[in-house]
């Protein structure tokens, strides 16, 4: 069996979908790293909506989605970027998914932390204690729930902060509060161009040394980082600078695999949105490398990075597009829509890529089902079999 796939050019050419997926189990819990995976959320296809509508959600499809991570041991990081959080999920949407998942996350069992940020604020605040107030109210909502907290990167914050010195107010103010740890989120531009110069410099070494400020006040607050900066070299020098019993959770969908391995001076946790599409196989490798077999790991996560580079080339912020697009062709939902209308900012020819390229990973737990969706969206666009 075949499927004409179009390039870049526009031109088609034959693929043969592999025959079997990839066999994976749910197998022991993950013991050596912390391994969290962000979470899409499914849109309702029904709801009579326009791209600038509240969104439209199928609560029973994202929740089955979580229970499907937690089932493989990964932990669920909740209303964040990759659950299209400031590009079609509102706080008020948001709220809702932070409620019905921590609820669902005790009644099975599973890890769950959740976003804090202060996308309530109607336009650009002007003052910080606008920007402190938004965030108190989301962090009172996240532990109300039980869930752990991430404080995540604010547009707000980027816009009124003067320099280093507010962040470290904002910062500082929210940590002393905080009932329990959280994890601080660097989120760069490439995933979210209005962050441009967060913690106070578009100089990432001297925002690095503000974000490390922020961590030696209050290391007792902070449970971990997660910074998604895709620079390696960067991320690797963050961790050996952090406060013993703090945590580095990578945020890097490029070069993920190094730093969850480490070197001989420390390693790696993910927090990650590549593993929304991955996760049962990267669940796999992380119960490889708990038993000590690092190139064991590195055979099976190794090859997902093509994947995992394609989806999140530039503009990076719309791979949003391509993990959902896998859901569907996995199985885990029942159609290709997105709040607020994302699933048209990939071309046919990205999604073609991607398709092909999870299948040769075996990511499709029916590869027919994938084929015979693809070949309909292809449909779609005017490609026949």
């Amino acid at each position: 069996m075949t499927i004409r796939l179009p390039d870049a050019t526009g031109a088609l050419r034959l693929y043969e979908p592999r025959a079997t997926p990839l066999a994976v189990d749910t197998g022991a819990p993950l013991a050596s790293r912390v391994v969290f995976s962000a979470a899409h959320v499914v849109a309702d296809p029904f709801a009579d909506t326009t791209p600038d509508s509240p969104a439209a959600v199928d609560w029973d499809a994202t929740l089955a989605f979580r229970r499907h991570l937690w089932s493989h041991g990964l932990g669920v990081a909740e209303a964040m970027d990759t659950a299209q959080r400031g590009m079609g999920l509102d706080w008020a949407g948001a709220a809702e998914l932070i409620r019905r998942s921590a609820a669902e996350a005790k009644a099975v069992g599973g890890r769950i932390a959740c976003g804090v940020g202060t996308d309530q604020l109607p336009s650009a605040a002007t003052d910080l204690a606008t920007v402190r107030a938004a965030y108190e109210e989301q962090l009172a909502l996240v532990e109300s729930t039980g869930a752990q907290a991430i404080l995540m990167a604010s547009r707000a914050l980027a816009a009124v902060a003067k320099g280093p010195e507010d962040y470290l107010d904002v910062y500082g103010h929210l940590l002393r509060q905080a009932a329990e740890p959280v994890v601080l989120h660097w989120l760069g531009p490439m995933f979210d161009p209005a962050l441009d110069g967060y913690w106070g410099s578009a100089d990432l070494d001297a925002a690095t040394e503000t974000f490390l400020e922020v961590i030696a006040a209050h290391p007792d607050k902070v449970d971990g980082i997660k910074v998604s900066l895709l620079d390696a070299r960067r991320e690797v020098e963050l961790r050996r600078r952090l406060p013993d019993g703090v945590r580095c959770y990578t945020g890097d969908d490029f070069h993920y695999p190094e730093l969850i391995a480490g070197d001989e001076r420390g390693f790696s946790h993910a927090l990650l949105g590549i593993f929304d599409p991955l996760g049962p196989l990267a669940a796999q490798a992380v119960r490889v490398l708990d038993t000590g077999d690092e190139k064991g790991f590195r055979a099976l996560l190794d090859p997902t990075v093509e994947l995992s580079r394609h989806l999140f080339q530039a503009p990076t912020r719309f791979y949003k597009t391509g993990v959902v697009l896998l859901a569907w062709l996995a199985g885990h939902q029942d159609h290709f829509a997105m709040v607020g209308g994302l699933q048209s900012a990939r071309s046919l020819p990205h999604l073609a890529r991607a398709y092909e390229l999870a299948d040769g990973l075996g990511l499709f737990p029916d590869p027919h089902l994938a084929e015979a969706r693809m070949k309909n969206l292809l449909a779609l666009y005017g490609v026949t079999s």
